[in-house]
């Protein structure tokens, strides 16, 4: 593995005073790889936060122009950036925080014939697409090379995260047979709702990548910002799910 450098311990020696990370939790760190799809008002901030705690390589998914409605949440977006590439301002915002961090920057969204490929150069996978179709492709993908995926979502003010651990717990096929008959590409969206929403999906997926502490594997964390509450929901496996009861996709 490749050693923290002098100014890699300065930069996280408060992160390494946490009993379970330490010097050899932020080595780990620095030699693995993620995926994140896409990096906008939700997968954004959780770029942020495993750039900022040190994972070594993000491989980010992302396609399109930035859009002046994407400046309400998105916060590797910025106002000059308006009608040019997403992904040339994510990297650009993200190596301005983390000089050192590794970048695989591909400029579109996940597909069939890219998702097998990003999946396989990563150690864990973020889901925070807008579309089902794609959050279906990344779940079978990883159920299929046995990657842990994050799970966030979010609709209005209420926001969701879990943990899938193929082969110990439920895929997203189990909790979503179907895609949801409500669910658009556009929808109301506030700010701070998909920040809370990635704050915990970075936090489950250094826990994941470290393996410390409880994580949400097996469990639906909802909350409802209006009123603050915060639920865990079990979530079963499918008997009949096409995609982890059999292990074929």
């Amino acid at each position: 593995m490749i050693q923290l450098t002098p100014e890699e311990k300065a930069v996280y020696e408060w992160q390494m005073w946490i009993e379970e990370i330490g010097e050899a939790g932020q080595v780990k760190l620095k030699n693995s790889a993620a995926l994140v799809s896409r990096c906008g008002g939700l997968g954004g901030p959780i770029c942020y936060h495993l750039a900022s705690a040190g994972i070594g390589t993000l491989a980010l998914a992302h396609g399109g122009n930035v859009q002046p409605s994407d400046l309400n949440r998105q916060i590797l977006m910025t106002h000059d950036s308006v009608g040019k590439s997403r992904m040339d301002s994510i990297r650009r915002r993200l190596l301005d925080y983390n000089p050192r961090l590794n970048i695989v920057a591909v400029p579109e969204n996940i597909t069939e014939t890219n998702v097998a490929a990003l999946v396989k150069q990563v150690d864990i996978v973020f889901d925070a697409a807008p579309l089902f179709q794609e959050r279906f492709l990344m779940n079978g993908e990883c159920v299929r090379q046995a990657k842990p995926m994050i799970e966030a979502a979010i609709f209005g003010m209420e926001g969701q995260v879990t943990t899938f651990l193929p082969g110990k717990t439920p895929c997203l096929a189990c909790l979503y047979p179907e895609t949801p008959p409500h669910w658009k590409r556009q929808f109301p969206v506030l700010g701070a709702v998909p920040a809370i929403a990635a704050s915990v999906a970075a936090a489950e997926g250094i826990k994941v990548l470290l393996g410390f502490g409880e994580t949400l594997a097996g469990t639906l964390l909802y909350f409802d910002a209006r009123t603050m509450r915060f639920q865990r929901i079990p979530i079963r496996r499918r008997p009949d799910c096409p995609v982890c009861a059999t292990g074929k996709v």
